[in-house]
């Protein structure tokens, strides 16, 4: 049982994500403008100080075991570079540390938004684990890199050239057999820079799969343990946690050989180098505080070599997983209010109209969902959609919300063409409520107050009563501030569905949309909902989708449709004595 989403999939011809992807990450950085000239300066004045410790240490060498004054001023001297390099290096890592976490969430935000502001056809070909993990995992890596990577890549950088620099200005002929060594270090680095990215991204993957996984099975946990299946679903979850291991392996060990081969051959080439200058003060051209200052200059230049073959590894693996997260950003959705959006006249009266339309789904491209749909309803009509699975029914909701457009035909509400709306002013429209209502981990008031934010407590109450929720909410122990729970954990099916109910009628929307709402529900349930479903429909033109013979009843006409067309339409018993379809889906599934 292997999933896997459009995202996570290697595609033909995709070019490879390259360390230029970080630079997504450059107007995230800009935004935090003082912080980044703080840190620049912090960086600046660390660096001086570390640069200047050599000299200091010559001097002490040189000068601080001759007794008299200059004991004191050399060993003083050293003091004050070493507090001047603690105060600048303490400055630099807040000042870093503080940007990377503002860069990262402001990029947080900004990747959320984007993903709540894609199309349902994005959404149903990713899986919501490998979003998540994008979201957390990916970030996180980039925290590193701005956090850390990059004030340690800027700071190895001028310690590499300040180094080098004063290297030269020590010992000019010694200098130049140090320069030998950096060749054969960047070497390497080249070439074992390009498979580390593409195992890196590899590695971010993996994990992500197993992410997912986690996020699938723990949504489904009463299936999961209904079936027994606890062993199966670790033994799949090991699976994964395994291959993200072996990837993570190849990755571990590549950067294992690159840092070592590169320490290798520069610290060689430093060795043999200050084994000459080791004979030019035996010889007496050289002090030994000049060879001092010259060895600590060495081990800056060659620390910061090291350091920055760590953080090109480093930014391999941040560039896949930025990688990740630009593919995602650069995601555009399908459905999108128009430049200049139409508006529709308030109050609204909730005429439908769907004339010709024909939808395929992405993932199935054969067959249609619905072909040449044509359908008018009356402002205040209840309309039953019924028909077998896959007819079209709730497609025909799924257009209405404009989570899809159609490819031929058109609809509108008062007469205005859906896509000529804002989708977020279209949906403000219409109220639904679905056969398996989505309850978030938040108090029953925050739930019901879901639909219509700016609901006062007196409203939200109203509405609860009005949907026959009242009695249990003030039952739970909190009473209306009670925890509701992962997907609602604490209710039964029926009351999740009055919760529902009840933000639809605080919603007070003009057009009501219900999808199967009492299908799952036993009678005692089914009862107390159907009550609270009928005041909710008074006055509202309302599109039904109907499994039970009470919700049909009700309608003013039902629409009987079959493999995306309508084949049958009038009342109960006007279907009943054409026969047909209908005739045999009342027989076998609305009447028991």
């Amino acid at each position: 049982m292997a999933f896997r989403s459009r995202s996570t999939v290697a595609e033909p011809g995709k070019p490879k994500v390259r360390i230029g992807a970080l630079k997504t990450l450059w107007p995230f950085v800009m935004r935090q403008r003082g912080l980044f000239i703080a840190w620049l300066i912090a960086l600046a004045a660390s660096s001086l100080a570390t640069l200047s410790l050599p000299l200091a240490v010559r001097r002490m060498i040189d000068h601080g075991f001759t007794g008299g004054d200059q004991i004191d001023t050399a060993f003083a001297l050293l003091l004050v570079v070493a507090v001047a390099l603690a105060l600048a290096t303490a400055a630099r890592f807040f000042f870093v540390s503080l940007l990377g976490e503002r860069v990262v969430a402001d990029l947080r935000n900004r990747f959320y938004g984007h993903l709540l502001d894609l199309d349902q056809a994005f959404f149903e070909q990713n899986r919501s684990g490998d979003l998540v993990s994008r979201l957390s995992a990916d970030t996180e890596l980039l925290r590193s890199v701005v956090g850390t990577t990059m004030s340690v890549a800027l700071r190895s950088v001028v310690m590499v050239l300040g180094s080098l620099t004063m290297l030269v200005v020590t010992s000019p002929r010694l200098a130049a057999y140090t320069l030998v060594g950096i060749p054969l270090f960047v070497l390497p680095l080249v070439l074992g820079g390009r498979k580390l990215e593409k195992v890196s991204r590899q590695s971010q993957d993996r994990i992500a799969d197993a992410n997912a996984l986690a996020n699938e099975t723990l949504g489904a946990i009463r299936t999961v343990q209904a079936h027994a299946r606890e062993p199966y679903e670790r033994g799949r979850f090991g699976d994964a946690v395994r291959t993200s291991v072996a990837t993570a392996r190849r990755r571990i060990g590549l950067q294992a050989i690159i840092t070592a081969i590169a320490i290798t051959l520069i610290f060689g080439a430093v060795t043999v180098v200050l084994w000459s200058g080791a004979h030019d003060v035996v010889a007496g051209r050289m002090s030994a505080g000049t060879l001092g200052q010259f060895v600590l200059y060495a081990l800056f230049g060659a620390g910061s070599v090291g350091a920055l073959a760590e953080v090109w590894n480093d930014l391999q693996r941040a560039a896949g997983g930025m990688g990740r997260i630009s593919e995602l950003l650069d995601e555009s959705p399908s459905i999108r209010a128009p430049a200049t959006p139409a508006t529709i006249v308030q109050p609204a009266r909730g005429a439908l109209r769907f004339d010709g339309v024909t939808f395929h789904y992405p993932s199935r491209p054969d067959s249609p969902a619905l072909d040449g749909f044509t359908l008018h309803v009356a402002p205040g009509e209840t309309v039953a959609l019924v028909g077998p699975s896959g007819a079209g029914k709730s497609t025909v909701l799924s257009l209405l919300l404009r989570f899809h457009d159609p490819e031929t035909g058109a609809l509108s509400i008062d007469g205005v063409d859906l896509r000529t709306l804002d989708p977020a002013a279209l949906r403000e429209l219409i109220a639904m409520v679905p056969q398996h209502p989505t309850i978030f981990a938040a108090s029953a008031r925050d739930n019901i107050r879901y639909g219509r934010l700016d609901a006062t407590d007196a409203e939200v109450e109203a509405a609860a009563r009005a949907a026959e929720a009242h009695e249990f909410i003030v039952d739970l122990p909190e009473g209306y501030d009670a925890q509701l729970g992962e997907r609602g954990a604490r209710l039964s099916g029926g009351q999740q569905q009055r919760i529902a109910i009840a933000r639809a009628l605080l919603r007070d929307a003009p057009i009501l949309l219900l999808d199967e709402a009492t299908s799952a529900l036993d009678a005692q349930s089914e009862h107390a909902v159907q009550h609270a479903l009928a005041r909710l429909m008074q006055g509202r033109t309302t599109l039904v989708i109907a499994h039970r013979l009470a919700t049909i009843l009700k309608a003013d006409r039902i629409v009987v449709l079959d493999r995306g067309r309508i084949v049958a339409q009038g009342t109960h018993a006007e279907l009943l004595a054409q026969g047909g379809l209908y005739a045999e889906l009342a027989k076998l599934q609305f009447i028991d």
